[in-house]
């Protein structure tokens, strides 16, 4: 193969991509115009916003399946579960609210859950991602304990790296020494 050969290749070749990639980007005025047609079936189902946008009918949408998937059920429950200084062991103020999150995610086989472990900021930087990769896993085995399915369950850490206080006192540690639960949709 000859040089003008490659090079014209490579010109189609980075042409076609750059084509590809601009046409998946498109501005708010060309998706919410598509959008209105797309959703002109729906209207009716779920009523449409003030502007006609689809983003209303998915809103109805979603808070019609949370209600039927029984996520009001975990209204007020607690999502935040906080640690003892260098302890993994779940607190038994904290077993309550596990529980329920553990009936919620039994009775919905398809829920899923990330545990986010955090630590305060003193220990190493490696110490406090282990130790909130064990908190995260304490309170994953006593979901798993209550009958949850480990598939509905992750695990990660954040180590110190996501304070939620960012003094260097004891309350603003004992705040930042916690699992999170997030839903994942």
């Amino acid at each position: 193969m000859s040089i003008t050969k490659l090079g014209k290749i490579a010109v189609v070749g980075l042409s076609a991509a750059w084509i590809v990639g601009c046409s998946t980007t498109a501005s708010e005025t060309d998706s919410s115009a598509s959008t209105v047609e797309t959703s002109e079936s729906t209207d009716q189902a779920f009523g449409a916003g003030d502007d006609g946008s689809l983003t209303s009918v998915i809103i109805a949408d979603d808070s019609a399946s949370t209600n039927a998937n029984g996520m009001d059920m975990l209204d007020g429950v607690e999502t935040v579960f906080y640690f003892d200084f260098d302890k993994s062991i779940v607190r038994p103020e904290s077993r309550e609210a596990l529980t329920k999150h553990a009936q919620f995610l039994v009775a919905n086989p398809d829920a899923r859950v990330v545990l986010e472990g955090h630590a305060d900021e003193r220990g190493t930087r490696e110490y406090n991602m282990a130790l909130g990769e064990r908190r995260a896993k304490a309170i994953s085995r006593y979901l798993t304990i209550q009958g949850v399915a480990a598939s509905q369950v992750e695990s990660v850490s954040f180590g110190e790296e996501v304070p939620v206080a960012f003094g260097h006192d004891d309350n603003s540690w004992k705040q930042n020494r916690r699992v999170e639960i997030r839903y994942e949709k």
